[in-house]
């Protein structure tokens, strides 16, 4: 049985021999979550289980996973750039399954079980041991192997997050999977475990459906209602009842979310239509608005400008206010820019100065005064950089697949990690992601298992539409990809460290040092995981030296 601890950044294949370097120790801030992995072989003919323990002076939580495969069959699209580890489909490395006593070791193939160690901000420094003893008494086989990994914890705390992170939450493929009804007791149990990890792993603004998001929803077609906000229309009188939504607030305040993203008022792609909504009309549950309902029409208008009145009334008498951004339209272009003008002017009466932001990539959008926070995709960021606009956003799906960072399976997880290094250099403020959950068919036509699809039926490159799956008992099980991407955010926050030290000049000349003739923007950066490492532990060292 042959063993090698490698770093988080590499991924395992089933199918080819191992080439990462092996790695023995690193070093680790109190306060971040700090992940290695351990790689095993076994050249016998059979598959072999082995009981897997683990021991650790370290303090704090420490996790052991086994991480699983998943297949794909879309790893990215045919015009992708070539910076990925595979363009075939097979069998990816992804979700880690918490490791509760065995694991399998496969005939003669490399597999993985990840640590996750949580570093508590009162760690005292020191060199701590994970020591893990793979174990297997059967009778043609005595295997006591035991193996260890030394973290360093210095004598710096890396500080709160400040990036403003929205990984869009899809609470109606919650009730759906785990065949629940929608805002059931289970299902509140389900989102808040979820919500628990999405705030863990990074994710600091909740997208909050008062109405059923109108995204990714074929034209004509419905997704399942998920509204928050109870809507009663009686003798031409509207009335909002926010006992559900004080709710989903109060349990996203328990999780550590710090921000809310109210659903989009618009349907996608062009603000044509009204999202989804339903009320109790002289008694009867209806839908009131939808696909045929003229999004500036008078009548939508009316219900609209009533209902922001109160829900900002309600939000400001609960504390929520000042917490939360408003949505017009998800990713409008050029072709529909009047449409997008008149639903923004509609917001813009009822909300006065609060924020409305939206993910599009024309800049002629903002330059025009239609959107105040606009979220730029990472290709398209370039013009909103050069013009300086405040408090940036900025966004990936499943259309970045050429030179900028993205999390699809089949990249290397360096170029996930990369962004964290990119998002402090432009001073990015936000940062948003379509699925975090997302376990439908494109448009939502249908539900899938995501341990068996995972591009969305042929859509979006595995890795785009969700970055969670589904457990057992309604436990969320992470993937690879979930924990890497917050590994680039502690980056930022250390670098964030440094600046508070020393300046934001001395961080930036710090980054190009790192980068010699390399140099980093969101297109040309180091492609490594050795350099991420090497990085780190270089910001880490002298971190401590300014201590």
């Amino acid at each position: 049985m042959e063993i090698r601890w490698i770093s988080s950044l590499e991924k395992v294949f089933s199918d080819e021999a191992l080439a990462a370097p092996e790695l023995r120790e690193a070093t680790a801030l109190r306060g971040e979550r700090f992940s290695v992995q351990c790689a095993t072989y076994y050249e016998g003919l059979d598959k072999l289980a082995v009981e897997v323990s683990m021991k650790t002076d370290l303090p704090g939580e420490v996790k052991l996973y086994r991480v699983g495969y998943v297949p794909s069959l879309l790893p990215t699209y045919p015009w992708s750039d070539d910076h990925f580890l595979r363009k075939t489909p097979g069998i990816y490395p992804d979700p880690l399954f918490e490791v509760t006593q065995q694991i399998s070791l496969s005939r003669q193939q490399w597999r993985s079980v990840w640590v996750e160690a949580a570093i508590p901000t009162d760690c005292p420094a020191g060199r701590y041991t994970i020591e893990l003893t793979f174990t297997s008494q059967v009778e043609w086989l005595d295997i006591c192997e035991t193996t260890a990994f030394t973290v360093e914890v210095l004598p710096v705390t890396l500080p709160k997050q400040t990036l403003l992170y929205t990984g869009w939450f899809h609470a109606d493929c919650l009730a759906v999977h785990y065949d629940v009804p929608v805002f059931s007791e289970a299902h509140w149990q389900l989102l808040e475990k979820y919500v628990r990890n999405a705030a863990q792993y990074g994710m600091t603004m909740l997208l909050t459906p008062v109405f059923t998001p109108p995204l990714d929803t074929a034209v004509g077609g419905e997704r399942p209602t998920v509204q928050l906000v109870d809507v009663t229309l009686k003798n031409g009188d509207y009335r909002f009842s926010f006992a559900k939504l004080k709710r989903f607030l109060q349990m996203a305040d328990r999780c550590g979310i710090q921000c809310f993203e109210i659903s989009h008022l618009f349907t996608q792609w062009g603000a044509k239509h009204a999202p989804k909504i339903m009320a109790t009309v002289d008694g009867e549950y209806k839908r009131i608005f939808g696909w045929d309902t003229d999004a500036v029409g008078e009548e939508y208008r009316t219900f609209l400008q009533k209902f922001l009145k109160r829900l900002c009334a309600f939000l400001k008498r609960e504390g929520y206010l000042e917490r939360c951004w408003f949505h017009v339209s998800d990713e409008p272009n050029e072709k529909v820019e009047e449409n997008y003008r008149q639903a923004a002017e509609i917001i813009r009466e009822a909300l006065g100065d609060l924020p409305v932001m939206d993910a599009l990539s024309n800049y002629s959008f903002y330059e025009k005064g239609l959107v105040k926070h606009p979220v730029p995709s990472l290709n398209h960021i370039t013009p909103f950089i050069e013009n300086n606009v405040p408090d940036l956003w900025t966004y990936y799906c499943c259309g970045q697949v050429k030179e900028v960072s993205n999390r699809m399976m089949a990249m290397p997880s360096a170029r996930n990690r990369i962004l964290g290094v990119q998002l402090y250099k432009y001073a990015i403020v936000g940062f948003l992601q379509w699925g975090f959950n997302f376990w439908f068919s494109q448009y939502s036509l249908r539900p899938i298992d995501p341990y068996a699809v995972t591009d969305a039926d042929d859509a979006f490159p595995s890795g785009d539409a969700f970055i969670v799956y589904p457990g057992r008992n309604g436990e969320p099980v992470p993937s690879l990809r979930e924990l890497v991407f917050n590994e680039g955010l502690q980056d930022m926050r250390a670098l964030q460290l440094l600046e508070s030290l020393t300046s934001r000049e001395e961080a930036l000349n710090f980054i190009e040092e790192q980068c010699g003739n390399e140099g980093l923007s969101f297109t040309d950066y180091p492609r490594d995981a050795a350099w991420l490492l090497s990085f780190r532990e270089n910001l880490n060292r002298k971190l401590a030296e300014l201590q």
